[in-house]
């Protein structure tokens, strides 16, 4: 009897364990994605998860390893979403219409973690650099485009000789950069890039432009 209560007790704590770092994960997400590294204090952090300054320290080091984890957390989010596309189950014209959609409606979603691969990228990546869980981080979509480009080559769709993983980098680079850019280029070319409209026409642009490159 005693063993079991011992264990209904552990099991609560480390369910306590887990929503606290996930409470806490959460809002370093935003102080990061706000304030970059540099600027980010544990005071705020503890301050917008409601939690004493103290655990924080109890489950992470030093800023540096908390902002690892969140930026871990941001990309295992974005590969999960990727595994779930089920791409392959689709003809090669509307897998590569999907993924460029896909791509576009995550980084417009998940403006927090623009801004944290954005801050990471000023450190050079020294911190994904060390990170235990690299593995985990690389992109699923390689291989499978890899084998979508394949099919759409056998069935006449598209044309040979496309390296999946240059057209993977393009693919990211159109809807990426105009996401994660969108208030400066707004702001020199006196548009409002953000309106429904402009996105929309964005979107289709970028589908235009692979799709023309990929079909013979």
């Amino acid at each position: 009897m005693t063993d079991s209560i011992n264990e209904v007790t552990q099991t609560k704590r480390s369910r306590n364990a887990k929503r606290s770092q996930q409470t806490i994960l959460e809002a370093a997400r935003g102080v990061f994605a706000e304030q970059g590294l540099e600027g980010a204090r544990f005071e705020e952090i503890a301050e917008r998860a409601g939690v004493d300054k103290r655990l924080i320290y109890y489950y992470y080091a030093n800023k540096e390893e908390l902002f690892l984890c969140v930026l871990e957390e941001g990309y295992l989010q974005l590969r999960q979403a990727e595994r779930e596309l089920d791409l392959e189950a689709l003809p090669p014209m509307d897998a590569i219409r999907r993924l460029i959609e896909f791509s576009w409606r995550f980084y417009n979603d998940h403006p927090e973690f623009m801004a944290l691969v954005n801050n990471e990228n000023l450190h050079r990546a020294r911190h994904l650099a060390g990170s235990s869980r690299l593995p985990e981080l690389a992109s699923p979509l390689v291989d499978n485009l890899g084998r979508i480009l394949e099919q759409g080559r056998v069935e006449g769709v598209f044309r040979g000789g496309v390296d999946p993983v240059q057209l993977y980098f393009t693919l990211v680079g159109l809807t990426y950069f105009y996401l994660a850019n969108q208030h400066t280029l707004s702001t020199i070319h006196g548009r409002d890039l953000v309106t429904p409209k402009a996105l929309n026409e964005r979107l289709s642009h970028v589908t235009e432009v692979i799709l023309g490159f990929l079909v013979r």
